[in-house]
């Protein structure tokens, strides 16, 4: 028989297994954003098949995303192999020698075998980068799952890592708190770390494949759990809205905000919100726009919190009411020279009513963004994005101490940010204090 195909023995076929064609078909519906069940049904596959090729992928179709070279046959054209295709004689010539079955010592061609052999003899699995680079592997590993310390240097573990069981992460609410560098932080760092020695070079998709396709065996699959969302598959993401609210008045839209905080050219102008957590619980977040250099606002239950009944128009107790919540970003100003805080974006909540004696106590102005345009504070919400790794929804945050939230702040950072060219936002902020020349500035790492 190899003296005919030109191949070893290869094993039975068994039964006619599903198309590549088809599953191709399949990834190119789901890249229209419609579920693997109604994927699978617009392709003619049942809705088990559908979901298994998904989950098995990781939600990437990878050698699917691009088509079989015009060196070989496609199934449809296996069918019509007998017929005038219009190929070159010498592609079919070696279809019909290389794909025939051979069983009882003769060639017979076969559209369903010669389809299972191509197939087969197209895997050609590469060794992954992270499996034959210990080093790199470990430097990857190091930034996904590496402890996150405070100020002293001391280590705040956070919750305990729940077991990672099957394909289902943990519950996000017991997450547990790493450095979290993203896979691309970790690529384009690697250049700044490692700039002479070209071995230490990966790509952020290889490190998504290590993560989520199963098979590659390059990096355990409960990393995925230090990912920034904790999710196991690449699934699309849904967008909150915010409400517009009476204490926004004309003179405080953001349409009224200086020009020089659009250019991000000098720092001083701010973006803020809150993220909220379990039972009302809640930790304010503040964003330079220049630096990106975030703070987090302690907000701790005020005395009296599940105590007393909750009435309408009655105390606000929960840590974040106007007044609190005032008080508490005045307290925060203080931390930072004055001319590095000139204006104050916020969302449109009710948290922020008060902004008006805010602005007279501080000196910071405050806007607010139009209703339902929470790209206006497009820094912000990003920034509540990272935070959600470590204060992920469903989390009661009043758990948290003051110094911890702030170990946190410090670990966000000090990653390197793209938009910065891959400083961190500690150094951006502490270049351009060191530019000016501020005496006695407060330090920023």
């Amino acid at each position: 028989m190899q003296t005919l195909t030109g191949r070893g023995a290869m094993r039975s076929p068994g039964a006619p297994s599903l198309w590549r064609e088809v599953e191709r078909q399949f990834w190119k519906q789901i890249a229209t954003g419609i579920t693997s069940e109604k994927a699978a049904e617009a392709v003619g596959v049942s809705q088990p098949v559908g979901t298994r090729w998904f989950h098995h992928r990781g939600g990437m179709p990878l050698f699917m995303s691009t088509p079989i070279s015009g060196r070989y046959l496609s199934f449809a054209e296996r069918e019509e192999i007998a017929r005038l295709i219009g190929r070159s004689p010498s592609t079919v010539s070696r279809e019909l020698t290389r794909n025939a079955a051979t069983r009882g010592g003769k060639l017979e061609y076969r559209a369903s075998v010669a389809q299972w052999k191509s197939e087969l003899v197209a895997r050609r699995p590469k060794p992954a980068k992270l499996v034959t680079s210990p080093r790199l592997r470990q430097y990857v590993q190091d930034r996904l799952e590496g402890k996150i310390h405070d100020a002293q240097g001391r280590e705040v573990a956070g919750p305990r890592q729940a077991p990672f069981i099957g394909r289902n992460k943990p519950h996000r609410g017991d997450r547990k708190w790493v450095n979290g560098w993203s896979p691309e932080q970790i690529a384009n760092r690697l250049q700044i770390d490692f700039p002479d020695d070209h071995s230490m070079r990966i790509s952020h998709e290889t490190i998504y494949q290590a993560l989520y396709i199963q098979g590659r065996g390059a990096l355990k699959r409960e990393l995925v759990s230090y990912l920034r969302m904790g999710r196991a598959l690449r699934v699309p993401r849904a967008r909150a809205q915010a409400k517009a609210w009476a204490h926004v008045s004309e003179e405080v839209m953001i349409s009224s905000r200086p020009a020089e905080a659009e250019d991000r050219a000098v720092p001083g102008h701010w973006e803020g919100d809150l993220i909220i957590g379990l039972d009302r619980s809640a930790i304010g977040t503040l964003v330079e726009r220049s630096s990106r250099f975030t703070m987090l606002v302690h907000l701790p239950r005020e005395v009296g919190y599940g105590l007393i009944p909750r009435t309408k128009n009655g105390p606000a107790l929960a840590g974040y009411g106007a007044v609190t919540m005032a008080n508490a970003l005045k307290k925060t100003v203080t931390t930072l020279p004055a001319q590095l805080w000139q204006s104050l974006t916020w969302d449109r909540g009710k948290e922020l009513s008060d902004h008006a004696r805010f602005t007279i106590e501080s000196g910071v102005r405050v806007f607010f963004a139009d209703p339902h345009s929470p790209w206006q504070r497009g820094t912000n919400e990003n920034t509540n994005g990272l935070l959600r790794q470590y204060f992920p929804k469903g989390t009661d945050l009043s758990r948290w101490s003051e110094q911890e939230i702030q170990a946190v702040a410090r670990t966000l950072n000090n990653r390197p940010r793209k938009t910065l060219g891959w400083k961190t936002p500690a150094e951006t902020l502490s270049d351009y204090l060191k530019s000016v020349r501020q005496p006695g500035v407060a330090t920023t790492g």
